[in-house]
């Protein structure tokens, strides 16, 4: 219909009656509109919301001033903030394209001999193993999570141990009490790097539980991630902290280059304004998994790991894994299979708010339906 045969269709009709018409083709393009129900993704792990405005404008700001030239390779305001806020000194904290390339680095660094092993409990991270096979040496899943899990396996040839805590994608949190188990019983050759990209959600413990034991082992990173919780994954920032002693490790862990100038710019304004607001929002989180893991255990068909994380790590009884996330995928929920993560029975959820809850569960009732 053209523009002036849209008005054509209303000549001779009273005033009335083309008030009347045009509110019913109103509410039948409401009707259609609300009928649309967009998917929603629940399998990733990164925040789902926008990032605040603060930090948008600092990245702005940054670019406009300094693209042509280059800044501060060495990231240091970026590590001072961070090296207050943890009570560590500065050159015990470097900053990276990432946690995952600081861990990378780790590898390729502290791993110099094909018969050199990483263990890691499993299912964890998946990039452990990968990291391992690129530093040219072997990675050693351990079924199990746990310390005892981890000394399980140790033997002539361990080197590293990578421990995700708390895990992805099982939720499961090592203690700081149990890391000192840890430390103490594995050989001095052996080095703990501690992925702590998640830890912002746990409650069972202090956020910087581990970080006293830096002073008392040489031997264990600890590695942390502006992803998750502070929901700025695109800007691809993590660091890591070591202990006395562990300063010309942590150098050699840094990007060659820096890490780019807007994420530094990004990631500094993150930690100075929006604190509170992730705060606000890990404390969304814990709400709605203990609501979410309630509800699990409710139905007889679900089983559901206890969780510190920002996911549940669960199973329905007599349904593959892979055929629940398709019928999940169906009602329109998106999930990530277990399979790729390392249990294939199981599926991983995220958590956002009480709506994204209310949905899976709903979506989750027909699928098990």
């Amino acid at each position: 219909m053209g523009f002036l045969d849209y008005y054509k269709q209303f000549e001779g009709m009273p005033e009335e009656e083309v008030n009347a018409r045009l509110r019913e083709q109103a509410a039948e393009r409401r009707r259609k509109a609300l009928a649309v129900v967009d998917p929603i993704d629940l399998s990733a792990t990164t925040w789902p919301e926008y990032p605040h405005p603060a930090v948008v404008n600092a990245i702005t700001y940054t670019a406009r001033r300094g693209l042509h030239r280059y800044l501060d390779r060495s990231a240091g305001e970026l590590r001072s903030e961070l090296a207050h806020r943890h009570g560590v000194p500065e050159e015990r904290v470097v900053v990276g394209d990432g946690a995952a390339q600081l861990l990378s680095s780790a590898a390729y660094t502290l791993m110099d001999d094909h018969h050199d092993e990483l263990v890691t409990p499993w299912p964890s991270y998946g990039l452990y193993p990968v990291m391992a096979h690129r530093a040219r040496a072997h990675a050693v899943p351990v079924p199990g999570y746990g310390v005892d899990a981890v000394l399980s396996a140790v033997n002539d040839q361990t080197r590293l141990v990578a421990l995700c805590s708390p895990n992805d994608p099982t939720g499961e949190l090592v203690s700081a009490a149990e890391l000192r188990r840890l430390l103490q019983a594995l050989p001095e050759r052996v080095v703990v790097l501690l992925d702590e990209a998640l830890a912002d959600f746990a409650d069972e413990q202090p956020l910087d539980a581990a970080l006293p034991l830096l002073e008392d082992f040489p031997r264990l990173l600890c590695f942390r991630s502006f992803s998750k919780a502070w929901g700025l994954a695109g800007l691809r920032v993590g660091y890591a902290l070591g202990g006395p002693g562990s300063e010309p490790l942590l150098e050699q862990l840094a990007p060659e280059l820096g890490v780019n100038e807007l994420a530094q710019a990004g990631a500094l304004e993150a930690l100075r304004s929006t604190e509170h607001l992730v705060a606000r929002r890990v404390e969304r989180v814990r709400g709605e998994r203990a609501r979410l893991l309630l509800e699990l255990r409710s139905r007889e068909q679900v089983v559901a790991t206890p969780s510190q994380t920002n996911f549940v790590w669960l199973e329905a009884t007599g349904i593959d894994g892979a055929e629940l996330v398709r019928r999940l995928d169906r009602a329109g929920v998106r999930v990530a299979g277990g399979g790729p993560l390392g249990d294939a029975k199981r599926l991983r959820v995220s958590i956002h708010d009480g709506a994204a809850t209310d949905r899976f569960l709903r979506a989750l009732d027909g699928a098990l339906a």
